[in-house]
């Protein structure tokens, strides 16, 4: 597929966020020691805030509590050259109502890493931005490369 045929596409909110529940990985985008951190965890939404459950004495953990983030999830196919992404920026802050803790904890939000992870850090999606690669419907590709 030649890419000039591909069509890209910028996602309105609703779907950015339909797209958000449909996978369960992603990655945070954040600052460690003045540097730019970027790490694969999992995640769910809730009440349409991104929730990642995290080890309380970890770097994720100490250097996202109020703190400007970026999320990003995707999916891609190599084969065709299509696919999705999308950024998430906000706020993140650390969970400290034992009320809501208890209310997370009932959620499938079940960690993948060894060890104890009891820290919520919830980051509701300020700004978001998705933008969709599709390819041509397969009669305009052809004509495309007949020209």
């Amino acid at each position: 597929m030649d890419s000039n045929d591909a069509t890209l596409e910028h996602l309105p909110r609703d779907e950015c966020m339909r797209l958000l529940a449909s996978v369960s990985t992603g990655r945070i985008v954040y600052t460690r020691q003045a540097l730019p951190a970027v790490e694969l965890v999992n995640f769910a939404l809730e009440e349409g805030d991104i929730i990642i459950r995290t080890d309380a004495s970890g770097k994720l953990a100490a250097a996202t509590s109020r703190a400007i983030v970026a999320f990003e999830v995707d999916s891609v196919d190599p084969v065709d050259h299509t696919g999705w992404s999308v950024t998430a920026v906000g706020e993140s802050r650390a969970v400290a109502d034992r009320q809501e803790i208890l209310r997370l904890e009932q959620i499938a939000l079940h960690p993948w890493a060894p060890g104890k992870r009891d820290h919520f850090i919830r980051i509701p999606p300020t700004i978001l931005n998705g933008r969709r690669l599709s390819a041509p419907p397969a009669g305009e590709a052809r004509d495309a490369h007949r020209h």
